[in-house]
């Protein structure tokens, strides 16, 4: 039975115009990808923003201007029998960022080590300077499309 999966990311430009993602090894893969996740039942994509923010990064933010949602077929890398349909919208933070940002990707501290060894996942945040900022900075396909609006919107 096919399924949609819908996913809700946020785009955050810093005052250094510099754009943060997520690196992510998940079942066995790296992946760089905007900060996001899955819509639960019953939830708005505003608030399932503001959510995932919450628990990724114990960060409050301030969900902004629609970008982009997923207008081609995008099958999931983990379900085949689901299809992708990804949200964007720029994103404020409320307060500064406390978590721990990496300067490189996939630099997982201690912390992120054990998490992965629990739940077989684990991520790290990082920003990425605008200059650098390029379709290959990001692994999904739906975001590499994102990167290439954001930068012809944000020059």
């Amino acid at each position: 039975m096919e399924q949609f999966n819908i996913r809700v990311y946020g785009i955050l430009i810093n005052g250094q115009k510099e754009v943060l993602v997520s690196d992510e090894f998940i079942r066995g893969n790296y992946y760089t990808k905007f900060p996001g996740g899955g819509l639960e039942f019953g939830e708005g994509t505003r608030d399932c923003l503001k959510r995932e923010f919450l628990e990724e990064m114990n960060l409050k933010v301030e969900v902004g201007e629609h970008l982009y949602t997923t207008d081609f077929f995008q099958m999931s890398a983990f379900r085949p029998d689901h299809q992708i349909i990804s949200i964007y919208y720029m994103v404020k933070p409320l307060e500064d960022i406390a978590v721990r940002l990496s300067t490189k990707a996939f630099d997982f501290d201690e912390h992120q080590m054990a998490a992965y060894n629990l739940h077989k996942e684990t991520e790290s945040f990082r920003f990425i300077n605008w200059d650098d900022l390029s379709e290959d900075s990001v692994t999904l396909p739906i975001d590499k499309v994102v990167v290439k609006m954001v930068k012809e919107r944000y020059p």
